[in-house]
């Protein structure tokens, strides 16, 4: 009866005893990042306050998902309790609890509420841009938080990144633009546009390409081909 009471404990004290303060230190501060930026844009979404169009549903619901969000990457080092023949009460409620809170994309609701908040308000181009880059980067520390991978990992797409931020601010410009008809104004904004599709472009297709798969010197029948051939060789004459 006590094996399954102290394995949380005696794992708890391995993870500790393998894992570097350093590492420990990185992972909560991953997760308070994540936290912090879900409460962030959930705030920066919300004020001023809109009482219209399930304005309090929405808000409950990106509440819930970023309180829930939170829970499930403070919980991600916990064990799940092993199966028993007769478990009691409490320990299933709480493998009920984990799974719950571990398979529900919570982070996905809670973009969902705050994204309808943010539409509920007037039109505030350079607010949505904020909240934007914010939501994006709520986003991306989950998921480095959830998976235990170091800022570093995002090194590669850094250009990427950079071309996206500049792709939505140049939104953000074209969103305070007056609506007026053509002009000198209108113009440069539909150059500015065409060039940064352009340098996004330039950016995006080195990355494709060198992931694209390389077929050699003949086609895939060709390559089809050689492996049948290959295999038969290595099967030898007598199949």
């Amino acid at each position: 009866m006590s094996g399954p009471a102290t394995r949380p404990v005696g794992w708890l004290r391995a993870v500790a005893g393998t894992v570097s303060m350093r590492a420990v230190a990185s992972a909560v501060a991953m997760r308070a990042a994540a936290v912090l930026l879900g409460a962030g844009s959930l705030v920066w979404a919300a004020l001023p306050a809109v009482h219209r169009g399930w304005s309090g549903f929405a808000l409950v619901l990106a509440i819930a998902g970023v309180a829930a969000g939170g829970l499930r990457l403070a919980l991600a080092a916990v064990p799940v309790p092993e199966d028993s023949y007769w478990p009691s009460p409490g320990l299933r409620v709480w493998r009920a609890f984990l799974e719950v809170v571990r398979q529900v994309p919570w982070e996905e609701g809670a973009v969902i509420g705050i994204v309808w908040l943010e539409v509920l308000h007037p039109s505030r181009p350079w607010h949505t841009a904020v909240l934007g880059a914010g939501l994006i980067a709520y986003l991306l520390i989950t998921h480095l938080a959830e998976s235990d991978a170091p800022l570093a990992t995002l090194r590669p797409q850094a250009r990427v990144l950079g071309l996206g931020a500049a792709l939505l601010a140049l939104g953000a410009g074209a969103g305070m633009l007056p609506a007026a008809g053509a002009g000198a104004g209108s113009a440069l904004l539909r150059l500015v546009a065409a060039g940064a599709l352009i340098v996004a472009a330039g950016l995006v297709l080195p990355y494709v390409a060198r992931r694209l798969p390389r077929w050699g010197a003949g086609d895939s029948v060709g390559i089809y081909n050689r492996r049948q051939g290959t295999t038969q060789r290595r099967a030898g004459p007598d199949g």
